[in-house]
């Protein structure tokens, strides 16, 4: 196991920011730049040593803070992120990509050759794993930041938490919550619409339910989800088949444990009937 840099940063100086990409769609890294007036304040505060995104001119490590977005689907990838947490004393990662293989972790649950074989007219030169996971499955990571994509404040949050060695203050709460603070009529309960806010990690602020829509459980999983008993309600009270239970469940987290878990248990089921 690669163990993280030690603190690069002496008192006088700035501490060291690096940002990097993996299989992604680059969305948590438009969120960082997003921020704006926020992104100018930071940059006073800290050296952003390496972003692609945003810079042309790299530096190498090491580094104080690394932040990660992507996930891991080919070999040359699992080299490079344990070379970036050989690089970086803290290792924070971003996004469904990093923290749960991202939309691409479908191919967790089918044959990856198939795909590739239906896409490209030579296979032969594509070379991949036939997994997608998260950077947690490979290299000790110091925070998971859940979203697809991240909010952005959350982020400032984090990325103000380890430059001040204090905990990160991210809400464990779920969906449900931010409907009650915005004062929404529940989708389910009004409208009968099958929604995974009630095991959904709070962030994006509620938009779809905002809009008279279920939640798609872009934020991943909160804590202690009981998706049994939301799998349950969505099939005996709201009538959903399990192909629909089984679809929602499989989205830009669907490699998440819990999600995965509770997504095989209702296959299982329906191949049994």
């Amino acid at each position: 196991m690669v163990q993280p840099a030690r603190a690069v940063a002496t008192s006088d100086e700035k501490p060291r920011l690096a940002v990097w990409k993996f299989t992604s769609c680059d969305g948590c890294q438009l969120s960082l730049l997003d921020c704006e007036d926020e992104l100018l304040q930071l940059a006073d505060r800290v050296e952003i040593a390496y972003f692609m995104e945003a810079s042309s001119a790299p530096q190498s490590g090491p580094y104080d803070l690394s932040l990660v977005e992507g996930s891991i689907t080919t070999p040359d990838e699992v080299r490079r992120i344990r070379e970036v947490r050989a690089q970086s004393r803290t290792l924070v990662t971003i996004g469904a990509c990093a923290t749960a293989g991202g939309i691409q972790a479908l191919r967790n649950f089918a044959d990856v050759d198939d795909f590739i074989a239906a896409v490209y007219a030579h296979p032969e030169y594509i070379e991949t794993l036939k997994t997608s996971t998260p950077i947690s499955a490979h290299v000790p990571v110091d925070f998971e930041l859940q979203g697809c994509p991240i909010n952005k404040r959350q982020l400032l949050e984090v990325i103000s938490a380890f430059l001040h060695r204090r905990p990160p203050q991210v809400p464990p709460h779920s969906v449900c919550i931010e409907c009650k603070l915005r004062g929404n009529v529940c989708v389910w309960v009004a409208h009968g619409t099958p929604c995974l806010g009630p095991v959904t990690h709070a962030g994006c602020g509620a938009i779809c339910p905002t809009y008279t829509r279920g939640c798609y459980g872009c934020y991943g999983p909160k804590e202690n989800p009981n998706t049994a008993s939301l799998c349950h309600w969505w099939q005996e009270e709201l009538g959903a088949e399990k192909v629909q239970v089984i679809e929602n469940l499989r989205n830009f987290n669907a490699a998440a444990p819990v999600f995965a878990e509770a997504s095989r248990r209702q296959e299982g089921e329906r191949d049994q009937e």
